[in-house]
């Protein structure tokens, strides 16, 4: 009886998931790659921000130091080397290192004072060394918040400029 040499139907074996079709290698790769950048680019905005959070911190502590000392020489001295500090991290060396005067001004207002610095309350930062302390006047409450929107702005500043 040839019909009982037959066998029963049966289904296939099921497909596997692994190896995954070329398609999805594809898929996987450029995920990766979007993520990497992502990770870079929020890397990068992190070092940028902690950066700024750290020159405000300062620039806040130095304000509690004058309210309680009133020195206001030294206030602007320190003023001074922050912003040096930042602009030495935020832009290349050979651009900012050499600045002076009015020079060092021009470069404030280029890169976030809006003309402030060279010719507003910011000339008290280069003025202040030639002058005696009791002929020091200037506004307070103006200057450290242009040096807050200075810092606020180079935060904005790609590191490769």
């Amino acid at each position: 009886m040839p019909m009982a040499d037959l066998r029963d139907w049966h289904l296939p074996d099921p497909v596997s998931w692994w190896p995954p079709a070329p398609g999805w290698w594809l898929v996987a790769a450029v995920v990766l790659i979007a993520l990497a950048l992502v990770v870079r680019l929020w890397l990068r905005r992190r070092g940028r921000t902690s950066l700024q959070r750290a020159a405000r911190r300062e620039l806040e502590q130095m304000g509690r130091e004058l309210a309680a000392g009133g020195d206001r020489r030294r206030y602007l001295a320190e003023l001074s080397r922050l912003l040096r500090r930042l602009a030495l991290a935020r832009y290349p060396r050979a651009q900012v290192a050499g600045l002076t005067g009015d020079d060092w001004l021009a470069f404030l207002d280029a890169t976030g004072g809006a003309g402030e610095f060279s010719d507003g309350v910011g000339r008290v930062l280069v003025e202040s060394a030639y002058r005696p302390a009791d002929q020091m006047d200037f506004n307070l409450e103006r200057l450290t918040a242009l040096i807050g929107r200075w810092i606020d702005s180079a935060a904005d500043v790609s590191w490769d400029t």
